[in-house]
């Protein structure tokens, strides 16, 4: 089912999480390890993010260098087949712009059609360490409308080297994010506001956020969202600081705000262990306030670890 079909007959929020592909080495076991736990609060669909291409120079003894390709994880159609054999639940692979062509992108859309994904994820993506600025691949998608524009002709039959719509034509819900506190890139929320327009105009289905702290934050987005006529469903986005390294790290990484009372609380941490019930009750009480709102679905970002977001379900769902 698409991820707007489960939302339009749930009768309650419905819980859903975001888990990274496993560092090469790694068994599916590993993996199903950090899913396992939370299947128990019945999550429609699982999210499986995708990290773009790293390389490497190697230097020859000639002294000229060699840009090779280091792949540390597995592919993604390869984790959405096993995730939605092993658990019967639905995978929503994530597709970026950046470190794909247009063929490229084709191709993975045909493979994952074939496996029977019906959700997607269109993002942009950020530029790789070594570059300071996002730069599209030759031939590739600068902006992430663009990328939704494609799936959604490719749900019409419309090919990359077809010169007329062909009979095969695949069926993706298309979701697309959001930022509460709008993207770094971005001069302004109303600039930013406005290419999440586009984004939807293109042909996107349902939105999901990035991390947020402070639940009125959400709720500004939402009614600025709607404001501009957009009325597909938001979700979203949360995640518990679990360690004292993240207390710095979210908001430089992300480009967000931990609200004051978060951090009165934060400050007198002295462990990880300390952070991380301070984290898993400031998520509690988010998400409690989220779903007294009537918020669609509340989506995890788990990093692949599931306890404290277990916790945090066990409490709220």
């Amino acid at each position: 089912m698409k991820i707007t079909e489960y939302i339009s007959q749930a009768e309650k929020t419905l819980f859903s999480f975001e888990i990274l592909p496993p560092l090469k080495g790694q068994s599916l076991k590993d993996l199903c390890e950090g899913i396992e736990p939370l299947m128990e609060f019945q999550p429609p669909f699982v999210d499986v993010t995708y990290h773009r291409e790293e390389f490497i120079y190697k230097k020859h003894p000639n002294g000229l260098l060699e840009k090779v390709s280091t792949k540390k994880r597995p592919g993604t159609v390869g984790i959405c087949a096993a995730i939605m054999n092993r658990f019967q639940v639905e995978a929503v692979p994530h597709l970026l712009c950046g470190g794909f062509t247009k063929e490229e992108t084709e191709n993975a859309l045909i493979d994952l059609n074939f496996i029977g994904v019906q959700n997607v994820l269109a993002l942009r993506g950020d530029a790789p360490k070594s570059e300071n600025k996002f730069v599209p691949e030759p031939d590739g998608h600068a902006f992430t409308k663009d990328l939704v524009a494609q799936i959604i002709g490719m749900n019409q039959g419309k090919y990359l080297h077809e010169e007329t719509e062909t009979g095969f034509q695949t069926d993706f819900c298309v979701g697309v994010a959001g930022y509460p506190e709008k993207h770094f890139e971005a001069p302004s929320l109303k600039f930013d506001l406005k290419h999440l327009k586009e984004k939807v105009d293109a042909g996107a289905e349902y939105i999901v956020t990035q991390m947020f702290f402070d639940n009125e934050k959400y709720f500004d987005f939402v009614k600025k969202v709607r404001d501009l006529g957009i009325t597909v469903p938001i979700i979203p986005g949360l995640k518990p600081i679990t360690t004292l390294g993240q207390i710095t790290m979210l908001p430089r990484t992300f480009f967000l705000d931990l609200p004051d009372a978060l951090m009165d609380d934060l400050e007198k941490c002295r462990t990880n262990a300390d952070v991380k019930q301070v984290g898993i009750e400031w998520a509690i009480q988010q998400s409690r306030e989220l779903i007294a709102a009537g918020t669609p679905c509340l989506h995890y970002y788990t990093m692949s670890k599931a306890d404290a977001t277990y916790k945090i379900a066990k409490e709220v769902f």
